[in-house]
């Protein structure tokens, strides 16, 4: 990809040191955040923090004092996501590949790179049979993904609760490069087709890919022309990113191996298809390109399809570099999609143990509970004028439900959720009104 190599020698994401340069001078910018958090902590009389000099710092503070206890609460690191750590708020920004098998992924990161990354496996048939994250280090090696699951470093210890044998089909290549300073890279096994299929993962596949949606800030979904059916598996892939259709690319890889023609009937295609897998009435953007380090087929497309290719590259490249610029919106993003779900699920969760019982029935109303949960979101919906988007999916809650025992769950706690809405409300406004002129 021409341009990254300027990207990568000018164009370096400044790293926030919590001072700013005036007049080529370094100036410390401490007063205003201290200022702002000794003044919350007299209004709300909460514990005053001395050294905030980022937003990124202001946002562990708020999870900790704020949200986190709300979590822990209503079981909301057990039904629905673990709790997070200072790791997955330092973590650098990650952009994860989808495919099928054999659709390029292994090698479009190798385009990236100018190079193989360590383990790297590229072929016809599939190779690619674990989950690898690509990032920075002092030398080019494998950490298994046991060491990777408990490195408090890594915003991976999340990853343990799917167990070993999903942690036996997962490592970290670290190598030293430039690209991997600013961004981290995820590939995935490819996704099974026809008969292949019908014989189950060892581990939660589609759990594990939506997990990796959410720490992630870029989704490529790579397509080849010659593997537009979307198999069943590939559809419970793409249905397991929902809520991060802002982060979905879609890049039709190979597109020189067919000539323009056919390329203008496989563009249709895969509209088509994935128009009825997304369940969008958007069009979602695709790119169109061959990214490997071989030169373009010119014979195939022509000198316009070559010219097609190179701009549609431009832009794809252009939304990579821009991932470091916006990684402390980002994270702000995904803090406040958080925050808003785990309010929703402690709504959810005491309304479940307000409809229980106190002495005789609890197992049969827990079973009737479940096989209404649709009912009872509607409800809580209503009661709370709460948007029906935010809510989780249905059968997933129910599917997880299923291990608890509701008589167990706490009642509704008022002063908890306010604290969460002062949070939205208030402090990250002034969090970043007061530290706007910091990076994250």
């Amino acid at each position: 990809m021409e341009g990254l190599d300027t990207f990568v020698e000018k164009g370096r994401v400044p790293i926030s040191n919590g001072h700013s340069e005036i007049n080529g001078s370094t100036q410390p910018q401490t007063t205003s955040a201290k200022s702002f958090f000794s003044k919350k902590s007299r209004n709300k009389s909460i514990t005053s923090f001395e050294a905030i000099t980022s937003v990124v710092d202001g946002l562990k503070m708020l999870y900790n004092e704020k949200l986190k206890p709300l979590e822990a609460t209503y079981r909301f690191n057990d039904l629905v996501s673990p709790a997070l750590m200072s790791s997955d708020f330092d973590a650098k920004p990650m952009v994860m590949l989808l495919g099928q098998y054999s659709t390029g992924k292994t090698t479009f990161i190798k385009h990236l790179l100018q190079c193989n990354y360590p383990g790297a496996h590229i072929g016809p048939e599939p190779t690619t049979d674990r989950f690898i994250v690509v990032m920075s280090g002092p030398d080019e090696r494998n950490i298994p993904g046991n060491s990777v699951a408990v490195h408090a470093d890594m915003p991976f210890t999340g990853l343990t609760s799917f167990g070993g044998s999903f942690l036996s089909k997962f490592e970290c290549s670290q190598m030293p490069h430039p690209l991997l300073e600013h961004i981290t890279l995820v590939d995935t096994p490819g996704v099974l087709s026809g008969e292949k299929q019908r014989t189950q993962r060892s581990y939660d596949f589609t759990g594990v890919v939506s997990w990796f949606a959410a720490k992630c800030d870029l989704i490529l979904l790579l397509f080849d022309p010659h593997k537009l059916d979307i198999s069943d598996e590939f559809k419970r892939v793409i249905s397991s990113l929902r809520g991060h259709d802002d982060k979905i690319r879609v890049v039709l890889n190979k597109a020189d191996q067919v000539d323009t023609q056919h390329l203008m009937r496989v563009y249709g295609a895969l509209m088509w298809s994935l128009g009825k897998v997304l369940n969008t009435p958007e069009v979602a953007r695709v790119y169109i390109g061959s990214f490997d380090q071989k030169p373009v087929n010119e014979a195939a497309v022509g000198p316009v399809g070559k010219e097609l290719f190179e701009k549609e590259q431009d832009d794809l490249l252009q939304d990579l570099i821009d991932i470091p610029k916006r990684a402390c919106d980002r994270r702000i993003n995904e803090f406040v999609k958080r925050a808003r779900a785990v309010k929703i699920h402690a709504y959810i969760i005491s309304q479940l143990k307000k409809e229980m019982p106190a002495l005789m029935g609890k197992e049969k109303t827990q079973k009737k509970l479940i096989a209404n949960l649709d009912n009872l979101f509607a409800k809580v919906q209503r009661e709370f004028h709460l948007p029906e988007g935010d809510f989780p999916d249905v059968d997933q809650f129910r599917e997880a439900l299923a291990r608890y025992n509701m008589d167990e769950f706490e009642k509704l706690k008022p002063k908890m959720i306010q604290t969460v809405d002062d949070m939205l409300g208030y402090d990250i406004p002034e969090l970043l009104k007061n530290l706007r002129n910091l990076n994250c």
